[in-house]
């Protein structure tokens, strides 16, 4: 008999054992992460470029690629770069700030102005993916609907590739993609000062909630500034997701979030602080 179409991932001969997860009531920060500093685990930051030689780098860069195009053709360029505002170097501390040992990847696709065209920003998504690495942080993203799309497509070919995509939401109360798609972890600003809070929010788009609100932050000429944005947001939880992938190689997206899910403060009954009104900006 001829059987279906994908059913023969399911026979005998090829199905995989995989490992159990605790029951989600139980999941505790200690089984998600305590120990891990993210060793392992290949981190892509698709945005300005990071400056290795800032202190809150300290040189741990594993590779790098700035893409431009010219007439319509693409380009990649492999050797070390630096970064072009800030913007990036910014979000890679944040992360190294969680997950010290993790193995950042700078992929460069915007410039001096965090301006960029959108096809650039899809290669970088693109390359990111080729290269195997298990979580993109996007603090960036369009608003540009001729775009969504092709997006729409790389987001899901990462999904099936179990590779996580953290994005940050728009700073203004509009759509941007790929923020809005449900395989990704969307992430806005909240200003609790307290980097290892995080909360989930049961109305997405956006799913989760991090510090983003006056953040001290690396920036250029080994300087460093208080921000305020999504952006700062979206690299606290790539870097607790780059923490629990170290620990639990395994996890498939799904599992991700929901163990997010479970370890969000006002889910756990932590008390939950209220936050403020602040308006952030672009950044």
């Amino acid at each position: 008999m001829r059987k279906p179409a994908w059913s023969w991932q399911f026979s005998a001969d090829s199905l995989p054992s995989l490992n159990r997860v605790v029951p989600i009531d139980d999941i505790s920060p200690d089984w998600a992460w305590a120990g891990s500093g993210g060793a392992g685990v290949r981190v892509a930051v698709i945005d300005s470029g990071i400056d290795a030689d800032h202190p809150a780098i300290g040189g741990r860069v594993s590779g790098y690629v700035a893409i431009t195009e010219t007439d319509g053709e693409l380009s990649y360029d492999e050797t070390p770069h630096d970064d072009s505002c800030g913007h990036g170097t910014a979000c890679a501390g944040i992360i190294r700030s969680l997950a010290p040992e993790c193995e950042l990847y700078s992929v460069k696709v915007l410039g001096a102005a965090m301006t960029g065209r959108g096809s650039v920003f899809a290669a970088g998504l693109r390359w990111a993916i080729e290269h195997n690495m298990h979580v993109c942080n996007l603090s960036l993203g369009t608003t540009n609907r001729n775009l969504l799309v092709a997006l729409h497509e790389i987001a899901d070919v990462a999904y099936f590739r179990r590779i996580i995509l953290v994005t940050a939401a728009n700073n203004l109360p509009v759509p941007s993609y790929p923020s809005i798609f449900a395989s990704v972890m969307s992430v806005a600003a909240h200003d609790v000062r307290d980097p290892n809070v995080f909360y989930y929010n049961p109305e997405p788009p956006v799913e989760f909630g991090a510090l983003g609100i006056d953040v001290r932050v690396a920036w250029q000429n080994h300087d460093w500034i208080t921000a305020t944005g999504n952006s700062f947001a979206a690299p606290h939880i790539t870097g607790f997701v780059t923490r629990l992938l170290s620990k639990h190689p395994d996890l498939a997206p799904f599992q991700v979030k929901a163990i997010m899910r479970a370890l969000a403060a006002n889910v756990s009954g932590a008390r939950v602080p209220v936050l403020g009104n602040e308006v952030a900006g672009e950044g």
